[in-house]
């Protein structure tokens, strides 16, 4: 599989995630764990050449997520040490901190 087919599917993974749980209380609990599992693989998989170029939209997008998982699950759940070891700079204050402007609008 090449590699921009890769970084497309786990971004598409992790926003979906992010969507999922963004201001909702019926989470089905049970699939969380399995899907950050895939999550966590899936990163642990790229080069970090990779990762250097991904990073800061991963913290984004996993920041936001991790903001809605805090309101879901509190601070000390264990999947939330999952989805931090993914990200590595500044995450968003909470899960409504979305970028005013996107990259194909400068």
């Amino acid at each position: 599989m090449e590699m921009i087919t890769k970084v497309y599917e786990f971004g598409a993974s992790a926003g979906a995630l992010e969507g999922y749980i963004y201001h909702r209380e019926d989470v089905d609990m049970k699939t969380l764990p399995n899907w950050i599992g895939h999550l966590r693989t899936a990163y642990g998989l790229f080069p970090e050449n990779v990762l250097k170029q991904i990073q800061p939209s991963i913290d984004q997008t996993l920041g936001r997520a991790l903001r809605s998982l805090v309101s879901l699950l509190g601070e000390e759940h264990e999947l939330l040490s999952s989805v931090k070891a993914m990200t590595k700079g500044p995450i968003p204050d909470s899960p409504d901190a979305f970028q005013k402007r996107k990259w194909f609008e400068e």
